[in-house]
């Protein structure tokens, strides 16, 4: 009887055991998994976001190394305000509701601050800056002088929520990265601009998600 006793306890113990591994197993793995996954998505995210190497390598400026990416970034700020502005103009003067009216307002006081912290910085950080539009950009103005009508409001917000949505990565990647404290306030004060943009495009109601990354 003792025997069968004595052998009924070491059973349970065992069991009791196998289950407080099982357990400490089995919150392990929520523990790390959540943890690779989160690394494999913003690892995934990151790899997404790119700029355009100008060859220049890195050099040592009063505020800090400059990179190919930092000087990119600074000329991508300037190039924004070359097309976004003219394009916030014709919002505030061909807009038919107050919300696209007041989404170009936002925009053309955004990208006028932004314009002039770039040339600062550009200056500041020997970087020479674009004084037009690239090709891409003046086909898009082209598009939005070419909308007639109810036409202008949608192609207006796609066009500008779409531009808004891939230099935002870059402002994000930039802010993370730079050692440089010029760009870094340029970064500081880009993001806190772009998303205000979005939100305004968004409010125009002209923004369709289902397209919004097809091209």
């Amino acid at each position: 009887m003792r025997s069968i006793l004595s052998n009924s306890a070491t059973s349970g113990r065992t069991i009791a055991t196998g289950l407080v591994v099982a357990a400490l197993v089995a919150t392990l793995a929520a523990l790390l998994l959540p943890v690779q996954l989160f690394g494999e998505t913003a690892s995934a995210a990151t790899n997404t976001v790119t700029y355009d190497d100008d060859g220049g390598g890195t050099v040592n400026t009063r505020y800090g190394p400059l990179t190919a990416m930092d000087r990119d970034f600074v000329r991508k700020v300037r190039l924004a305000g070359l097309w976004e502005l003219p394009a916030g103009r014709q919002a505030q003067e061909r807009g038919q509701t107050a919300a696209v009216r007041s989404a170009g307002a936002i925009l053309v006081a955004g990208h006028t601050e932004l314009d002039r912290r770039s040339i600062e910085a550009g200056r500041a950080l020997g970087v020479s800056l674009p004084n037009q539009p690239n090709a891409d950009q003046q086909g898009w103005l082209a598009q939005m002088n070419a909308a007639q009508g109810d036409d202008f409001a949608p192609t207006f917000a796609e066009l500008l929520r779409r531009a808004h949505g891939k230099v935002f990565g870059l402002v994000a990647l930039v802010r993370d990265q730079t050692k440089n404290s010029m760009v870094r306030a340029l970064a500081n004060r880009a993001n806190d601009v772009v998303l205000q943009h979005i939100t305004a495009l968004e409010k125009t109601g002209g923004v369709d998600f289902d397209t919004l990354h097809s091209s």
